[in-house]
């Protein structure tokens, strides 16, 4: 417990970014695939950014500011045109996703935030199933930072980790050790789900495949246990 940094409970901030953190390190230690296409774009834009910043500053300074006034007005223009874009892809693309994967077939997007003074992590998940590879499903989850940090500000994954599995299909089956049923009914967090009009029906199946995918790893893992 006392191995991962300790943060101030009283910080949202420290106690949400430690959580973000953990997330993908859980994910990718069950063979879930992350995608970094969001984070890829995000860093292309900081450093073109930061080079135009750097040659701009390299020929004000080897020709004078008179040689290459004109070039400086279009690189800044170009600056603060890249610096909007970057805004607007953290804003309006990202969203707050912590993590983008797949695994087994099935898509896998995070998206967490947080409200002002409340300490409560609120997540939600956008995820497909083998059956309907192609069917988004949503589900808003929502949890106290108190479940997995101790009262002196230490991270404690296991309850976590539980959580994860027990509320997210995909994660569960991928995880089915960590699956608490107590958890899994709600444990007095929200949990709701949203599917696209007109394919209730092919929701239901995806949602009786999972079922049965979960149940047999369940067996499987009372028969090692017997």
């Amino acid at each position: 417990m006392t191995s991962s940094p300790k943060v101030a409970v009283y910080s949202l901030s420290d106690l949400k970014n430690t959580t973000d953190d953990a997330l993908p390190n859980y994910l990718t230690s069950l063979k879930v695939a992350q995608n970094h296409n969001h984070t890829d774009v995000r860093l292309l834009l900081g450093y073109l950014a930061v080079v135009i910043s750097g040659v701009t500053f390299y020929f004000d300074y080897t020709l004078g500011f008179d040689k290459t006034k004109y070039w400086t007005a279009w690189a800044v223009a170009a600056y603060f045109v890249l610096n909007g874009l970057f805004a607007w892809w953290i804003w309006c693309v990202e969203k707050g996703v912590v993590f983008q994967g797949s695994v087994k077939g099935q898509k896998l997007l995070l998206y967490s935030r947080t409200e002002k003074h409340i300490p409560i992590y609120h997540l939600t998940a956008r995820y497909t199933s083998q059956s309907a590879p192609s069917l988004w499903q949503e589900m808003q989850l929502q949890a106290p930072f108190t479940r997995w940090f101790t009262a002196d500000g230490y991270f404690v994954a296991k309850p976590f980790q539980q959580w994860l599995a027990s509320e997210i299909p995909p994660i569960g089956q991928a995880d089915p050790r960590n699956m608490v049923e107590e958890i899994g009914r709600g444990d007095g967090g929200a949990r709701t789900m949203n599917v696209q009009p007109g394919r209730v029906g092919e929701v239901l199946d995806g949602l009786k495949n999972a079922s049965g995918e979960m149940a047999r790893a369940q067996g499987a893992r009372s028969r090692r246990k017997a």
